[in-house]
């Protein structure tokens, strides 16, 4: 039953946040509400004066998603089902425990992984039987092509990682695991297929496994099997935190494609870091939507779609975020800690559009006339892109 007198309450009492402007737009709200929630995303309880038009949901956090719990690990995703507007990619947060194994497994979508805590071992087998094994630890990357079966495995503290599918439809909970064909293969099949009795297959599951909990596997060397066609020629792993950062005096950005991680054909990414009161710069991305994942600190993003139509979020750790093709945006650090986020495309490339380069590589005249811009603008344009940007007296104040 609703408690009537604490409802009324809510108005007066210091601290609760009510939808109203500055200006004296809006009203409290008396009836039931989540309070905490409010608390979490006040730009969307209170939006920006700027704000307008109809955009939809580009916020989904991990923690609202279904747990799918197994003995050696967990996972839970993010896909078209719990964030339609992202059509182009889907992800997948997973935990594996020491020992804990993602079992022998392919995909018809190809699979781009950040490792965030931990150490893992990951072993695939390409079309050609040229093999990959090799440990991953924070901040490293993996990729494998669409149809590359492989492999994941916790070593002794077990890890924590992000996995993302270039297809927005893609659940992890249907792909092409090993178990699940065994368990669906007569067994007179099977042991024609490899020549050994059916009762070899007496104690195969009946059904798929997905997460199981194993033992630690010894060290790597230990564990290499040696194939007569040798290694893939193009590493499966990229160890994006030993890249040198793109820095300026708001944060730094790490950016990984084919171009620097030639396996990576269908999955691009930056890595961006933004310090309290910087911000991720006025831009667009000219080839593809953006997949976001938040890893640490809060933040907020306005995303401008034309037509008079701009809405703006609040993010933080565990959250995605989306912004479709080529629509301006910024992220801008709200909080106290250093925010830490990954952008991710459906491209082989990374690339994006500087709203402060493009005015300033365009005739002085033409953009000073466009956007009744004075002086005092046009002498500070930036030529050189920082995609990250803090200018001391210009910093976020959430007061």
């Amino acid at each position: 039953m609703v408690n009537r007198h604490l409802d009324a309450d809510q108005g007066s009492c210091e601290g609760i946040p009510q939808p109203i402007r500055k200006d004296g737009a809006g009203a409290t709200d008396p009836g039931p509400r989540d309070i905490m929630r409010d608390i979490e995303n006040p730009d969307l309880l209170v939006p920006p004066i700027t704000d307008a038009g109809l955009i939809p949901n580009l916020k989904f956090s991990f923690s609202d998603t279904h747990m799918q719990l197994n003995h050696g690990g967990w996972s839970r995703e993010v896909t078209v089902r719990e964030l339609p507007i992202a059509t182009t990619l889907a992800g997948v947060n997973m935990r594996l425990t020491p020992g804990g194994v993602r079992e022998l497994h392919w995909h018809q979508q190809a699979e781009w992984s950040y490792m965030i805590v931990g150490r893992a071992r990951i072993t695939s087998v390409d079309q050609d039987g040229r093999n990959f094994i090799a440990d991953v630890g924070p901040g490293d990357l993996w990729y494998f092509p669409p149809g590359i079966p492989h492999s994941i495995q916790g070593l002794e503290e077990g890890c924590e990682f992000l996995l993302v599918f270039d297809d927005g439809s893609f659940s992890d909970l249907n792909t092409l695991s090993i178990t699940d064909w065994f368990a669906h293969t007569p067994k007179d099949v099977l042991s024609a297929n490899f020549g050994v009795p059916e009762d070899a297959f007496a104690n195969i599951p009946s059904d798929q496994v997905y997460i199981y909990q194993d033992k630690v596997p010894g060290p790597l060397d230990s564990q290499k099997v040696r194939s007569p066609y040798g290694t893939v020629p193009k590493s499966f792993t990229y160890r994006l935190l030993a890249q040198k950062p793109i820095r300026t005096p708001g944060g730094s950005v790490r950016i990984v494609d084919s171009s620097n991680f030639p396996a990576s054909k269908t999955v691009a990414a930056a890595l961006v870091e933004i310090k309290p009161g910087a911000m991720r710069e006025l831009h667009w991305h000219p080839n593809n939507d953006e997949w976001q994942y938040y890893l640490s600190g809060e933040g907020r993003m306005t995303v401008f779609a034309g037509d008079g139509a701009a809405r703006t979020f609040d993010y933080r750790a565990g959250d995605v975020g989306y912004v479709p093709f080529a629509y301006g945006h910024y992220v801008q650090n709200t909080g106290d800690q250093t925010l830490w986020f990954l952008e991710m495309f459906k491209s082989d490339r990374f690339a994006d559009m500087s709203l402060n380069q493009w005015m300033a590589l365009t005739p002085r005249d033409l953009v000073k006339d466009n956007v009744q811009a004075d002086s005092e603008l046009l002498n500070v344009l930036r030529k050189e892109k920082w995609p990250v940007v803090s200018y001391p007296g210009f910093t976020y104040n959430p007061k």
